[in-house]
């Protein structure tokens, strides 16, 4: 075994290079793609001849997988998780499954509660609230 710490998640060992990298959720690459789509479209006569299947793929799985549709609650879900200095794959984990129960995003996320970071239970039910809020009145 080399002289490298093991990865773990859960711990917020996932490498360097992954934590200093921009995370995007789900509902933030379906805006990206479906801005590019509909460029695509109009620079085409035959708008299919422009898109490929990995790409029509690609829209197709972020769109049915996105809790977010509208572009401004977009914006509102990143705001709200970058107040809670969560790492970028925490903040896109949380949210793109949207947890309901502090327990729930700490089985997902468990290196929310590593020990010396500042979010206990009360602080992830307010992130939580605050989400669902966006949801709500979305």
């Amino acid at each position: 075994m080399s002289g490298e710490e093991e990865e773990n998640a859960a711990e917020l060992k996932i490498g360097d290079e992954f934590l200093k990298a921009k995370c995007l959720m789900n509902c933030e690459v379906s805006l990206i793609l479906e801005h590019k789509y509909e460029q695509l479209q109009q620079m085409s006569e035959d708008p299919t001849n422009q898109v490929s299947q990995v790409f029509e793929k690609s829209l197709q799985y972020v769109k049915r997988f996105s809790r977010y549709k509208n572009p401004d609650a977009v914006r509102q879900v990143r705001e709200v998780l970058s107040r809670y200095q969560l790492a970028e794959f925490e903040l896109c984990v949380l949210g793109n499954l949207c947890p309901e129960t502090v327990e729930e995003a700490i089985a997902m996320v468990p290196s929310l509660k590593t020990k010396g970071r500042v979010h206990d239970d009360e602080a992830i039910e307010k992130m939580l609230n605050d989400l669902s809020l966006i949801k709500r009145f979305e």
